[in-house]
């Protein structure tokens, strides 16, 4: 069993900045890609960023120049730094991760969201 834990969302003024985290645990041999979506009320969940085991990023274009996203891969954790939010930038954010598990196996893994609210 693999879970991903996400945390750091909450409430900001436009302009301001929060810093998302999300934890992978359970039966994890490698970690690929690590990325992070997000999901507002009445759209479809969409690519934010994401970054490979090497650290190679790639960012939707909202969001770049904005939005760093880094990988600690002892920690086997994403972060997502979000500065000079906007508020389109409302959403649950959730992370996802493709995992090599002991089986050998690849498989995506997706954690519970967290809200981020951008106030105008």
């Amino acid at each position: 069993q693999v879970q991903l834990a996400e945390s750091g969302g909450g409430l900001v003024q436009a302009g301001g900045s929060l810093s998302l985290s999300c934890v992978a645990s359970g039966n994890i041999f490698s970690i690929n890609d690590m990325g992070w979506y997000r999901q507002a009320p009445g759209k479809q969940r969409g690519l934010v960023a994401t970054i490979t085991s090497t650290g190679i990023t790639m960012y939707e274009d909202s969001v770049k120049g904005r939005f760093t996203i880094s990988r600690d891969n002892v920690k086997n954790t994403v972060y997502l730094q979000m500065d000079s939010l906007k508020p389109e930038d409302t959403a649950v954010y959730v992370c996802k991760a493709d995992i090599l598990g002991y089986t050998k196996r690849v498989f995506g893994y997706w954690g519970q969201g967290t809200q981020v609210t951008v106030s105008s």
